[in-house]
């Protein structure tokens, strides 16, 4: 019987993981999900919060590389700003305590409508308008930008996405695919300082975060590939879809 359980709990690793990976890579707040079931399956929360960041650190080397199979990719750019998440990210994880929960996920729902707002109905431009600001001024803005986001993705994970999808399509005027391949990048840079973080600090289920990696990983994989031949009006929609959701989520429960 305990045999049974153990493979049950493997399987629904793997399944949340392959929904996690996906919902990460088109959007975010695929973290969403698995942290609940972490915790569900007998986790400490804050060991939660770490195991949760080797499926994350997994999908992200596999959703990179099915960006870049299909000729996605914003080397260096996207170095430069995980470099930039990876300070803040190892500041975040050195500091992640116990929050006021229904304070915290009240704020984090009104940004997650403002996110989707933005993208969704922001004014319509000339294609002259719409080329990339990826050096300059607006680099080192991004830069400054990522270092807080990387404060709050290694804090916790969840909803990290959006506020990246934010950054790159606001202030770098991305197309919505090429904000998430740059996106995922920037998460696998950053990942690795929460990683160590949270290992020095002993909060890591290994076993439970990489059976939780196949999922993820292999949920990436197919995301990535899959995104890129839909292009910008399948991106958006599932955007909204996910935004709406989490923003529900966090406000009622």
């Amino acid at each position: 019987m305990i045999h049974l359980e153990f493979e049950w709990n493997l399987l629904l690793l793997v399944a949340a993981g392959f929904m996690a990976g996906v919902i990460n890579t088109i959007a975010g707040g695929g973290s969403l999900i698995t942290l609940p079931l972490l915790i569900f399956l007998g986790l400490p929360p804050s060991i939660a919060n770490g195991t949760n960041r080797i499926a994350i650190f997994a999908q992200n080397i596999f959703t990179t590389a099915g960006f870049k199979s299909r000729g996605v990719s914003t080397f260096p750019f996207n170095v430069y700003l995980g470099l930039s998440a990876l300070v803040g990210a190892i500041i975040g994880a050195a500091i992640a305590v116990d929050i006021r929960g229904d304070i915290f996920n009240k704020i984090l729902a009104f940004i997650m409508v403002l996110v989707v707002i933005f993208i969704v109905f922001k004014p319509k431009k000339s294609l002259t308008e719409y080329t990339e600001r990826l050096t300059g001024k607006y680099l080192w803005i991004g830069i400054v930008v990522f270092f807080f986001i990387g404060i709050y993705g290694g804090f916790i994970q969840a909803g990290v996405g959006f506020f990246m999808i934010l950054a790159l399509s606001g202030i770098h005027r991305m197309s919505l695919v090429r904000t998430n391949a740059t996106k995922v990048m920037v998460a696998l840079i950053f990942t690795v300082g929460a990683i160590v973080t949270f290992a020095y600090h002993g909060k890591i289920n290994w076993g439970y975060g990489l059976v939780l990696a196949i999922g993820n990983a292999s949920g990436g994989w197919f995301a990535s590939r899959w995104s890129v031949s839909k292009g910008d009006g399948l991106v958006k929609i599932f955007l909204v879809i996910m935004v709406i959701a989490m923003a529900i989520k966090l406000w009622f429960f």
